[in-house]
């Protein structure tokens, strides 16, 4: 969403920082970093000259402070209340000696590298809460001292690498803070740059020619869902654009199932979707629940957007993971900010398509008659009707259900995808019904016939469990700690007797039903 001269909603809703840029470049622009943002001019003086960072002295030059903050030099990040002091000490004798960096942290020498970089971290997230405020100036103070903490590596290469990973998001972020200040233009905005490229149009000619049925089905299906998935992106501020994420996914299929073992409309895998809130046994894969896996992918995005910032290496991330995103960028001998196309080619095959296919999917559908193409608005499907819940608990089959109630099984299924068999399960259980049918349904449903529970579980009735394929280099103590268990319990789940792990082999791992969506 849009801002006007005053803080987003959220940090992942402010304008995109590539897209500004060049608007920046002609307004009053300072170096930072090595790349530009662009500063209002002091209102308080009609003649106030754009500040300008200089860039770094060579050996021997001294830098000289001034009263005028439109004049002075500057080194690194500059916090706002520091020209402000400059301002009102008019008086004050020049200084030109160079800020030593013991100086601008303040800090005792016995606090380690890594106490400094978790200041600068709660610094950085100190910054957003004022930003959100729209308190811009406090937001910038923060971040300033955050980059003042980061100057020194103390020639520790390791530390280094990641203070530089550290100082490039906090130049984005106030990059992002002088981007909303110039931006004015009140209604909904397209955060997502729509790059046109070879690889782009090589998926376009692929949704025209071998993959054209699919992208129509695929289309017709998303108006099922899309209503949802837009009531939530809206909710959390994120781009509208995400909602066509699910076609490359899966084709807006809601039991689609990859090989990976990642299901659903958002394709998760269990451990993700496990981290993130969405239970799975027997009876129930909420991964395959349309609002709950929303909201689990929208929290996974906004995620990924805190880490790398923006919204085409968030997709990249989304796809093959984070850890393989922030790899590739390490391995990089440049410095990485906001760029997806300077790490493309260096990406795996699946996710180095998955970007363009994406941004060609957001073309096609903006403009089909361009790209030749009939979507079909006569076939297109009914979203998701308005429903209520009623309790139930003992298993009765969906087909039942529906035909006591002179219901659409297929609405029932629909509303109701989670549940794994077509039937509820032997416990409460918040069955979704079309608000029309809920009172008939409590007058009939002992009437409904109900049925024994499906036979070859995974698990007993008071266990829950999820699988896991072991990769390389993981040990028991990792895995506990990603799933919340402990290392007996898993030993006793798969009779292990040592540690020793086989990569490829799969473990089942107890786990407990998350709080929070599954109360909803």
């Amino acid at each position: 969403s849009s801002v006007q001269n005053a803080a987003p909603a959220d940090i992942f809703s402010s304008k995109p920082l590539e897209s500004s840029l060049d608007q920046a470049v002609s307004q009053n622009a300072i170096q930072f970093a090595g790349h530009e943002k662009t500063v209002p001019p002091d209102s308080s003086s009609k003649d106030a000259s754009p500040l300008s960072l200089a860039q770094p002295h060579s050996k021997g030059e001294t830098t000289t402070k001034t009263s005028d903050p439109a004049k002075m030099p500057l080194s690194g990040a500059v916090s706002p209340q520091t020209l402000k002091n400059e301002t009102v000490n008019n008086d004050a004798a020049p200084n030109p000696s160079k800020i030593e960096p013991g100086e601008a942290r303040n800090q005792n020498a016995e606090e380690t590298e890594g106490e400094i970089m978790e200041e600068a971290l709660l610094l950085l997230d100190e910054s957003h809460k004022y930003w959100v405020k729209g308190e811009m100036e406090d937001a910038l103070n923060m971040l300033d001292q955050a980059y003042a903490l980061l100057i020194d590596t103390n020639g520790n290469s390791d530390i280094a690498r990641q203070k530089d990973d550290l100082r490039l998001m906090i130049s984005k972020r106030i990059l992002a803070i002088y981007s909303s200040l110039q931006s004015t233009t009140a209604g909904t905005r397209g955060e997502i740059p729509i790059i046109t490229n070879e690889d782009v149009e090589k998926e376009i000619r692929n949704f025209q020619t071998v993959e054209r049925d699919f992208f129509i089905s695929s289309y017709q299906r998303s108006t099922i869902y899309r209503p949802v998935i837009l009531r939530e992106l809206r909710k959390a501020g994120l781009p509208e654009e995400l909602s066509w994420l699910p076609l490359v996914e899966s084709g807006f299929k809601i039991n689609a199932l990859s090989p990976a073992r990642a299901l659903g409309l958002w394709q998760f895998i269990p451990s993700t979707g496990y981290k993130y809130g969405l239970n799975r046994d027997d009876w129930v894969d909420e991964r395959m629940d349309v609002e709950k896996s929303t909201r689990a992918a929208i929290d996974y995005l906004k995620d990924l957007h805190e880490m790398f910032g923006d919204w085409l290496t968030v997709l990249a991330a989304y796809n093959c993971g984070e850890g393989r995103v922030m790899r590739t960028i390490a391995a990089q001998h440049i410095n990485y900010l906001d760029r997806f196309w300077d790490l493309y080619q260096k990406l795996p095959y699946e996710t180095a398509r998955y970007v363009p296919r994406f941004l060609a999917t957001l073309l096609v559908v903006r403009n089909p008659q361009q790209y030749g193409m009939d979507l079909g608005s006569g076939d297109l499907k009914t979203e998701i009707v308005s429903y209520e819940t009623v309790q139930t608990d003992r298993c009765m089959r969906l087909c039942d259900i529906a035909q006591k109630l002179e219901a659409s099984e297929e609405t029932l299924s629909v509303l109701n995808a989670e549940l794994r068999h077509r039937m509820t399960p032997d416990r409460p259980y918040p069955l979704k019904l079309p608000i029309e049918k809920v009172e008939t349904l409590l007058s009939v449903i002992a009437e409904i016939p109900g049925v024994e529970k499906p036979r070859g579980s995974l698990r007993a009735s008071n266990g829950r469990y999820v699988k896991h394929k072991i990769r390389r280099g993981e040990t028991l103590s990792s895995i506990a700690k990603k799933y919340n268990t402990s290392v007996s319990a898993i030993r006793s789940a798969n009779h292990l007797s040592k540690n020793r792990l086989v990569a490829g082999h799969r473990l089942n791992i107890p786990v407990r039903m998350a709080k929070g969506p599954a109360a909803d």
